[in-house]
């Protein structure tokens, strides 16, 4: 492991001293990123023949996906935390006005103007603001902790930077996004000693904004009704929901085999994307669906983990931060999940590190690469401190 290249204090030390990188969390990552791969490949082969009439099609760029990924995660592993709590302002307004560029000059699909065309690869601002925001959040939140659990002012000054980014969103329109940033918002501040009155007073305003935005648009109220009653209208607005329980249905317990899926020959639309986790249902069953929800988890599991001992180890900024991508990672999941099961109503968010799209997965192993490094300096400073302790 000699020479390895170093960054401020390095980002990995020689076996001799002891100290590698969670290994856990590295095999979990990779093992979802190999399990998306298999499930890309299969769910999306007659999409690819009808795009390009190429069958590998979204499986060759995936692949490019996750190689970039992995070339990403090698350059986040070298930088140390404390460069992203120095520059977290400045993350958060790029982010801000790419949210805004997307809405002037961004490629529409699908009746949402989402996408930032960059030559390859379609970048979504919206995933990088999520990342944007949490690290900015945890810088807020060491800065204004005193302000944060004593002052209502405290409490609002980071919502209404989320209220500035949400308003952008909907612009595009993105309520999914909107609301993973406002449930990690919540949890953030919940967890930095806000208030009870606060934190239900948000829960309050946050519903009934939520309430009211399906309320007053006709294609978000059909996906809330079409959840209720996806029987009702199985060929018009239930028609995705319908096709992805028949998905589960088929599966039954151990699945009806690897590449064996029906619904995938384009029954179910966006089968490689936010519906992949049926298409894994079809073809592996129960069996599969459980053991990718254990694998997910886990790495929520692992965050919250590395987030609770940072902080009990007195690096707040870095347990505020992986606390928020914990929060984060379960939710995104639980939203994914509940609406290809029909448990949630449908909404355009991916199943981290397994659906199809560049940009989630380029934040997302950005922010798995984030969760390493805490780890890594929180070990770094244990064992130097041990050391100290001995001589």
């Amino acid at each position: 492991m000699k020479g390895w290249p170093s960054l401020g204090s390095g980002w990995l030390l020689r076996p001799s001293q002891g100290l590698v990188y969670d290994r856990q969390l590295v095999i979990l990552s990779l093992a979802l990123m190999a399990i998306g791969l298999v499930m890309v490949s299969s769910a999306s082969i007659a999409e690819g023949i009808n795009i390009d009439n190429d069958a590998f099609y979204f499986v060759k760029r995936h692949g490019i996906f996750l190689l970039i990924c992995l070339g990403l995660s090698a350059f986040v592993l070298q930088v140390p935390m404390e460069r992203w709590q120095q520059f977290n302002t400045a993350f958060l307004i790029i982010a801000i006005l790419m949210l805004i560029l997307v809405l002037i000059v961004g490629r529409e699909i699908n009746g949402s103007q989402r996408w930032l065309p960059l030559g390859l690869l379609n970048v979504q601002p919206a995933e990088v603001a999520k990342l944007a925001l949490f690290t900015f959040l945890a810088g807020y939140l060491v800065r204004r902790q005193d302000e944060v659990r004593g002052q209502w002012k405290g409490f609002l000054k980071p919502l209404a930077v989320m209220g500035v980014m949400s308003v952008l969103l909907l612009n595009q329109p993105d309520l999914g996004s909107v609301v993973v940033l406002f449930v990690t918002t919540i949890g953030m501040l919940f967890l930095a000693g806000a208030r009870l009155s606060q934190f239900i007073s948000l829960i309050i305003l946050g519903v009934s904004l939520v309430g009211f935005l399906i309320v007053t648009s006709p294609y978000r109220m059909r996906r809330v009704t079409s959840f209720l009653n996806p029987w009702e209208d199985p060929f018009g607005s239930g028609y995705q929901l319908t096709q992805s329980l028949m998905a589960f249905g088929r599966g039954g317990w151990f699945g009806e085999g690897l590449g064996n899926s029906i619904q995938k020959l384009e029954y179910l639309p966006e089968a490689h994307t936010d519906f992949v986790f049926a298409i894994l249902g079809e073809e592996l069953g129960f069996t599969g669906v459980f053991m990718v929800l254990l694998l997910q988890a886990w790495l929520a599991f692992k965050a919250l983990h590395i987030g609770q001992k940072v902080l009990l180890g007195g690096r707040q900024y870095e347990g505020y931060l992986a606390m928020g991508i914990g929060i984060w990672f379960s939710f995104q999941t639980v939203v994914n999940v509940g609406a290809t099961s029909g448990m949630l109503p449908t909404k355009g968010l991916t199943l981290p590190l397994v659906s199809y799209g560049g940009s989630s997965l380029l934040v997302i192993s950005t922010a798995v690469s984030i969760l390493l490094r805490i780890d890594f300096e929180w070990r770094r400073d244990h064992m130097q401190a041990r050391q100290r302790e001995a001589l």
